[in-house]
Parts: C-alpha cells; structure tokens; sequence
C-alpha cells in the first residue's frame, strides 16, 4: 500500500491556489518524495471558481487527479459547496472562517482566519495562499517546514520574500494557537 496524499486547495480566482499547488508539490519534491500538480480555473481568471490539486508518494503515483481527497482547503463558501463531497471519510477539512463548518461527524475540521490573517495581520491579502499552506503543513506534516519555505522562497516575486517568509509563520501559528 502505497504512502499517498491527495490534496485540494480550492478557492477562487485570484487568491493564488495555483501557485499554492505548485509550491507544495515542489516542496515534497525537496522531501523526496513523488509529487504531482494539476490546477483548473472557472471561466474567470478572478473570482471564479479555482482549485490546484497535488498529489504526494513515497512511490510512484499511477494516476495524476486526485479522485478522493485526503486534505481539503477551502477559502470561499461556493467552493467548500462544491468540493466537500470530494473529502474522504477520515480526511482533513481547512476552511476560512468564513466558511460554514459543513454538517459532516466523519472528517476533522479546521476552521481559521486565513484571508483575516493575510489581510490584517500582514496587510496584504494576496499572501492568504501562503497562509493556507503553513497552515496545511501544520496540520498534517505533508512536508517539512524547511522544504516548504525553500520553495516559497523560490516561486514567490522578487522583493516579496520577507512578506511571504511572515506569511508562513502567521499560518504556522494560527495552528499553534
């Protein structure tokens, strides 16, 4: 039995999801381990419907989309709608607390101030992608912390790197809190 995780970030356009799903998978890859990464967009480039999928192994990984999720993140309301079936009994559910805690006893919920935190805390709201992802690896260890910054640290614009670097440790600690 293969070490697989299937995850999918979902949100809308704009909120940097596709960059999120490369970032992670290439910080697996830093592990290691096999990754793979997909995305989709809705008809608008912002505020449409957008998730990135990846997909992390310790061996091979025979199909590339994920079917059933493992780790599901939702940043708006119409994708947690959309997507929540896709979570697999046992899985992981992080939503923006403005997201309505779905009516489901066999996942296990996280429900935080990512946007809040991108935009308050930070003062720049498009960094909510980084959040989501410190706050993902907090939760479930998918990679390592040193990996995942590396790659954030790789992907993220020029001149943006302290910003992103606070990204990550205000989404490590809304975990921690």
């Amino acid at each position: 039995m293969s070490n697989q995780c299937e995850i999918r970030l979902s949100g809308s356009g704009g909120q940097g999801l596709i960059l999120g799903g490369i970032i992670l998978a290439e910080a697996a890859l830093n592990d290691g381990k096999n990754a793979v990464q997909s995305q989709s967009y809705g008809p608008e480039a912002r505020g449409g419907a957008s998730k990135a999928e990846v997909i992390i192994s310790d061996n091979d990984i025979n199909y590339p989309k994920v079917r059933e999720c493992d780790i599901l993140l939702s940043l708006t309301q119409l994708a947690c709608d959309e997507y929540l079936h896709t979570l697999k009994e046992n899985g992981v559910l992080v939503i923006d607390e403005s997201v309505k805690t779905p009516d489901r006893d066999d996942i296990k919920v996280y429900s935080l101030p990512i946007l809040k935190t991108a935009s308050e805390k930070i003062r720049k709201p498009m960094v909510a992608n980084i959040v989501a992802l410190a706050v993902i690896n907090q939760i479930t260890k998918v990679t390592t912390k040193e990996s995942l910054e590396g790659a954030v640290l790789k992907r993220v614009p020029r001149g943006t790197e302290d910003i992103n670097t606070n990204a990550l440790k205000e989404g490590f600690n809304l975990v921690n809190a």
